[in-house]
């Protein structure tokens, strides 16, 4: 198995349990403050994530926190969880997901322009046809586009930049490491989102056991992104965050009766296409 393969089955798996995580969020934030649910599944997060460093000998700082690239990454992490939390609390999860599809046009031209990676014209044009595909989804401008499709927007700009400052990461820097740092911008994020709305409610039982869900389920997707996003070709496996729409959007239907129409199901299967191309094209020309 190459490099590149493993990175795109890591993605694809991150993927899987990104759009179940969003799934327990949204139900969870209908009962309680989003930030809150932010708050304690930042909490959860951090604390899975030292007990795996500690149980592997990993120091829970790292001098690379303070690096550049840690910082820009602090920066794009707490504005992509934020805007996209509210993004798929206020709108369809459908919706917001398909918005954050754009992520790896944004995510292949920063690797082009920050990592010097060379993508040539097919990929470019595999990508840019998986956006059409998007664009097929949302069809902007038209009845059917919602106002607060500007908050995935913003969620999907702060999760490229995560995604590129993960790539410059300092390399003596663990995944264990990355993730306690990554669910600690959660908690920085929730805060500030706290702060506006205020009202903070005890969970009740049920509320607790799909939070705790939500993080095992975090800490499987952020571990897997972040592998994913360390192994291989970058213009290669960002294409495969498409597959998050097909899995949020099946979410949506089954558990709050999201109905999508034929030309949003036509645009899924453009969107996923062009990812499956962008593989098959690189193995070829390995």
């Amino acid at each position: 198995m190459t490099d590149t393969l493993r990175g795109s089955l890591l993605m694809g798996l991150a993927m899987a349990a990104f759009a179940l995580e969003d799934m327990i969020i949204k139900t969870v934030a209908g009962a309680m403050p989003t930030g809150q649910v932010l708050i304690l599944f930042g909490l959860g997060g951090m604390i899975l994530f030292g007990i795996m460093a500690r149980a592997r000998g990993e120091r829970l700082w790292h001098p690379g926190f303070c690096t550049r690239p840690l910082l820009w990454r602090f920066v794009a992490e707490v504005s992509g969880r934020l805007f996209f939390t509210l993004a798929i609390v206020l709108a369809p999860l459908s919706l917001a997901s398909a918005i954050l599809q754009a992520t790896p046009l944004v995510v292949t031209a920063g690797a082009v322009v920050f990592f010097g990676e060379r993508v040539g014209w097919r990929r470019w044009m595999a990508i840019a046809i998986g956006f059409v595909g998007v664009l097929m989804i949302l069809r902007p401008g038209m009845s059917g586009f919602e106002a607060t499709s500007l908050l995935a927007v913003a969620g999907m700009l702060g999760f490229a930049g995560r995604d590129l400052a993960t790539r410059a990461a300092p390399k003596s820097m663990t995944n264990a490491q990355l993730g306690l740092f990554g669910f600690a911008m959660l908690v920085i994020a929730g805060s500030i989102l706290m702060l506006w709305t205020g009202g903070a409610v005890l969970p009740t039982g049920a509320q607790s056991g799909a939070l705790l869900a939500a993080i095992c389920v975090g800490v499987l997707a952020y571990m897997a992104l972040t592998g994913a996003m360390r192994t291989g070709e970058i213009s290669v496996v960002a294409p495969f965050r498409y597959t998050r729409l097909v899995f949020a959007m099946a979410l949506g239907v089954l558990v709050f009766g999201e109905r999508p129409d034929l030309m949003t199901l036509l645009g899924s299967a453009v969107v996923v296409g062009s990812g499956v191309f962008t593989l098959v094209r690189s193995s070829k020309s390995a």
